[in-house]
């Protein structure tokens, strides 16, 4: 375990081999009918969900037995476990609503949290084909997946991706494909917008990260599984993800319940 916590690259090659698997588990379920379940705090839940964060758990018990582990559904039941300086962070799917409404934009969210920091993460669209993973400055990259039936990410090699600074003629933004509200709106006057995008889940992060877009605002609620692995590979991209005041976005939040407050995710700065 020692070994492979010191080794970020081949702790992130064991991430990704994960996320791998449970996205074929997730698309099984999004090829075919599927009941949706409400949680108590109203936000949906599919089989998917809980097959996807099966397959995950039982893959980091596996080669990172002693590291904790949040996640998202066993935390919706009760199940947090105590951490301390270093821990994990998963959602098996995020942007249930964008699997529910079958537009593709919907991760597998794996990250390794070290002293409060992304250290590590991997995002894996599935139905998009895309995987995105960091692990430390300079080490970001995008690769295109051709799954295969022994579940290993196909002939595609990873590519380095990094964050862009912005034009002078102005910023491409990205925001919620469900959740952009009226705060977000009026943060925006504040700067020169070019070109709005949007998309779900955890993708807006890696946008940012592979220069395909400039910011990522959010003003609205989020949970530290839904962006620390997005974050991770941002700032190995070489951008940055802060509070609205400019403190940096930490984790293990646990006297808030681990939710986050409002922040703001940048490519490259001048």
């Amino acid at each position: 375990m020692t070994s492979l916590i010191s080794d970020r690259a081949a702790l992130t090659e064991e991430l990704r081999r994960i996320a791998l698997v449970a996205g074929a588990a997730i698309m099984d379920h999004y090829h075919s009918e599927f009941e949706v379940i409400h949680k108590e705090d109203k936000s949906p839940v599919t089989a998917a969900d809980r097959d996807a964060e099966a397959i995950i758990l039982e893959g980091l018990r596996k080669v990172i037995p002693d590291v904790p582990v949040v996640s998202e559904e066993a935390a919706a039941g009760g199940h947090i476990p105590e951490i301390g300086h270093r821990f994990f962070l998963v959602d098996p799917l995020d942007g249930t609503k964008e699997f529910i409404n079958k537009n593709g934009e919907f991760t597998v969210n794996i990250a390794l949290i070290e002293e409060r920091v992304p250290v590590a993460g991997v995002v894996y669209a599935p139905a998009k084909d895309r995987m995105f993973f960091g692990y430390g400055a300079g080490h970001a990259f995008e690769q295109a997946i051709t799954p295969s039936s022994d579940g290993k990410a196909g002939p595609n090699a990873p590519k380095p991706i990094a964050a862009r600074k912005p034009a002078e003629d102005g910023l491409v933004v990205i925001a919620s494909r469900t959740h952009r509200d009226t705060k977000t709106d009026e943060y925006l006057n504040l700067y020169k917008v070019k070109e709005f995008l949007a998309a779900g889940s955890s993708l807006k992060f890696c946008l940012v990260a592979a220069g395909e877009a400039d910011l990522y605002p959010r003003h609205g609620r989020t949970m530290e599984w839904d962006t620390a692995a997005g974050h991770a590979v941002l700032l190995a991209a070489g951008g940055n993800v802060t509070q609205l005041d400019g403190a940096p976005l930490l984790y293990g939040k646990t006297e808030r319940g681990l939710d986050n407050p409002f922040f703001v995710a940048r490519g490259a700065t001048a």
